[in-house]
């Protein structure tokens, strides 16, 4: 099951959408996040996703354009692995393009290490192709693909981020709760080998991933596009889309469907194309 970023940083109560400029290191209380008001259990839904696209033309490379190639990078959300966006490695594959799976492992680990587990993957691509990339990140899996992005802008030209809260931290409770929870954990394992010092895992660290978050606004090094959707369970939408609104594409999906939802598949198949109307 992949959910959200918000397991890496808590924000200060009454903020317009927690920054991380503001944020300070958050262990399993939610006292200062910002929670989204959506329901969970709208994401027991996301199966219906799932059937929908399997009864979709889409799903066979109907009415959308097709690669010729191009390399695709696809990157989970938190608690997942690369194995749960199966179906759109295989779709992007069927429909011509070089799929390339993360390579980061259970995205579970600090976001530094896994971003750079993930530049290593868009090289690989790049090399067995010599043709610019492109990376779909879902969830916490887009504010990666994000940040290797601004790493790599020399071989990516294109990043698609789907239900990524790239914008602040806002969740449901209980998503705060368990990723705090593994968080914490994760945490005490690597202090106690003395892999991380006092300011990981905080807006104070050093390492590249905070910087890039940090600085708000990305650069126009590489095309960027975000899909949200109203009906995410999980973390709220409003900062999941871009201040520029020709960016932002609406889909009718869970969370956890947007790895799943034709409606998505659609739009994917034609912002990788390059048609930006999708």
């Amino acid at each position: 099951m992949a959910l959200s970023a918000g397991s890496f940083y808590r924000t200060d109560a009454g903020s317009n959408g927690g920054g991380l400029e503001n944020a300070v290191p958050g262990e399993v209380d939610l006292g200062g996040y910002e929670p989204t008001s959506r329901p969970l259990w709208v994401e027991a839904f996301f199966p219906v996703d799932w059937l929908a696209l399997h009864l979709s033309p889409v799903y066979y490379g109907f009415g959308i354009p097709h690669g010729n190639g191009e390399p695709v990078v696809v990157v989970p959300g938190f608690l997942g692995d690369d194995k749960y966006l199966t179906e759109l490695y295989l779709w992007l594959r069927r429909i011509g393009y070089k799929p390339y799976f993360s390579g980061i492992g259970r995205n579970v680990d600090c976001p530094e290490i896994l971003t750079q587990r993930l530049c290593m993957t868009i090289h690989q691509a790049y090399e067995d192709t010599g043709k610019p990339v492109t990376i779909v990140g879902h969830s916490l899996g887009g504010m990666l693909a994000r940040g290797a992005a601004h790493r790599t802008s020399n071989i990516v030209n294109h990043v698609i981020t789907m239900g990524s809260p790239f914008q602040g931290v806002q969740a449901h409770p209980m998503v705060l709760s368990v990723a705090n929870f593994v968080r914490s954990n994760i945490v005490g394992e690597r202090k106690r080998r003395r892999e991380v010092t006092s300011k990981c895992f905080t807006p104070q660290c050093s390492c590249e991933f905070v910087a890039t978050m940090r600085d708000g606004e990305p650069k126009d090094d590489f095309d960027r596009h975000a899909i949200y959707s109203t009906y995410d369970g999980v973390v709220d939408w409003r900062v999941c889309i871009e201040e520029e609104e020709a960016l932002n594409h609406r889909v009718s999906a869970t969370h956890i469907g947007m790895a799943f939802s034709p409606d998505v598949y659609r739009k994917l198949g034609n912002l990788i194309a390059g048609i930006s109307e999708a």
